[in-house]
């Protein structure tokens, strides 16, 4: 029996063997790193009289996975620009992507400067792109306008007959005072003198119609000399008449761009023609393309008060947004050529550049600009008491999603799900893989992702993609 049992431990010893040398390409190599590994590892330390702690004090190795957690250095925090904070649930409002376009506002962004008169364009004191204020000259015409010509004769011409009258009445009035000649003829000369101070006041109301300011009618009638040249300037009722002044909103800005300018220096110009256009950006608007499915999303977003969110496509690593946008209201009708509801909403702008040449004369630059394009995101559903965390706080592997939270000077990965995810934000499910108060990186997180995805790939068989 003994016998037997030893020849069966004999046979199993043998076949042993003979799998071994079979397969030892596979296992060997494994083996002998392991061996070279642990005849390297370094000699544990002796504990030594005053010496409370090993050299390894304060690594908590015991509380970590190492298949799931990484060991980041300052530099590599900093690398990733590594951001923490603290988990909560807030209300998440679901958006629509709708493409947008910056706009003018209608009538108000830009305004035609105007020939008031038919004349020669003698000086021009600003050039195109220029900025100027209210008031300030634009242009220097030499009147030809023959209608304003006769205008300012006729009212020159009656303003003379008029002192003429106010002479011989002062001269009746002594006469009659002395009996020699009846009162009846000073009320004649009255009366002809209030004739004339009705067609006075009718022409110098003509003379405004034309375009001439009250200081220019009244000079003409002091003065008795006809206006030959008229300075164009910027109007005053583009910027501050129709910008916002409450509290709280933009500051008025006080400059305005001369965007097109169509004149040159002795140009004959005609009364009502157009010689300039200035523009006025600080509010613009945002139009937005809906299609018949988004209108509803629209509307509710109307309904309820919710800002959109645009997004500017930059150079940038990261897009320019810009949030807190009003919807004013949506188009009643469908555009014919692109087939799309508009709806519009109101962008302030702001100043980015103002120089001032040694001349004097201004520059500006505005930050949004009619023709660019921006994406839309339109509220259009409300979900309370969600984990709302930046899109970089997550990182994709696989069907996998994981975020990173700090334990000690490691960050240990955790798997979550994800029920939404947009370009900016994701919505982690609240089953128990997050706890409110729970502290998490919200950003770098695709980067831990793959050095920790190295760290546990770094052990790769030298033999790996021989055939031997």
């Amino acid at each position: 029996m003994l016998r037997r049992a030893l020849w069966s431990a004999l046979a199993i010893v043998a076949v042993a063997v003979v799998i071994g040398a079979v397969t030892r390409q596979s296992w060997m190599p494994a083996a002998r790193a392991r061996l070279l590994s642990w005849l390297d590892a370094p000699t544990p330390p002796i504990d030594e009289p005053g010496r409370d702690a090993d050299d390894h004090a304060g690594h908590d190795h015991a509380g970590h996975d190492e298949g799931n957690s990484l060991e980041l250095s300052k530099q590599a925090q900093a690398n990733i620009g590594l951001k923490l904070a603290k988990v909560e649930l807030s209300t998440f409002l679901r958006s629509i992507a709708i493409p947008g376009l910056i706009v003018e506002r209608p009538g108000r962004s830009s305004q035609a400067i105007t020939a008031p008169f038919g004349g020669i364009v003698t000086n021009i004191y600003s050039s195109q792109g220029e900025a100027v204020r209210p008031g300030q000259k634009l242009f220097d015409l030499q009147l030809t306008h023959e209608d304003l010509v006769q205008g300012q004769g006729d009212f020159l011409k009656v303003a003379e007959e008029l002192d003429v009258i106010e002479n011989e009445i002062r001269r009746l009035e002594k006469i009659a005072a002395e009996g020699g000649i009846p009162g009846r003829q000073v009320l004649e000369r009255q009366y002809e003198r209030q004739n004339k101070q009705a067609v006075l006041r009718a022409q110098h109301q003509a003379l405004l119609l034309h375009g001439l300011s009250e200081a220019q009618v009244n000079n003409i009638q002091e003065t008795r000399t006809l206006l030959r040249e008229l300075t164009v300037v910027a109007p005053a009722d583009l910027g501050a008449a129709q910008k916002p002044t409450t509290a709280g909103k933009l500051p008025t800005n006080d400059l305005f761009e001369i965007r097109d300018l169509r004149v040159t220096k002795g140009q004959n110009v005609a009364a009502g023609e157009i010689v300039a256009v200035l523009t006025d950006y600080e509010e613009l608007l945002i139009e937005g393309n809906a299609f018949d499915k988004d209108v509803r999303g629209v509307n509710k977003a109307v309904e309820k008060d919710w800002s959109a969110t645009a997004v500017l496509d930059t150079d940038e690593a990261t897009p320019e947004k810009i949030d807190g946008l009003k919807i004013l209201y949506v188009a009643g009708t469908v555009d014919p050529e692109s087939r799309t509801f508009h709806f519009y909403l109101s962008l302030p702008n702001k100043l980015v550049r103002d120089f001032a040449n040694p001349d004097g004369r201004h520059f500006i630059s505005w930050q949004f600009k009619p023709g660019q394009r921006v994406q839309l995101s339109v509220p259009t559903e409300e979900w309370k008491d969600r984990i709302v965390l930046p899109v970089d706080a997550v990182a994709q592997d696989g069907v996998e999603t994981y975020v990173f939270s700090p334990n000690g000077d490691h960050f240990d990965r955790r798997p979550v799900h994800v029920e939404y995810r947009d370009r900016f934000s994701v919505v982690i499910a609240n089953d128990g893989s997050l706890f409110p108060g729970d502290v998490v990186a919200v950003s770098g997180a695709q980067q831990m992702q793959l050095a920790l995805k190295n760290k546990s790939g770094g052990g790769i068989d030298p033999h790996a993609g021989h055939n031997h």
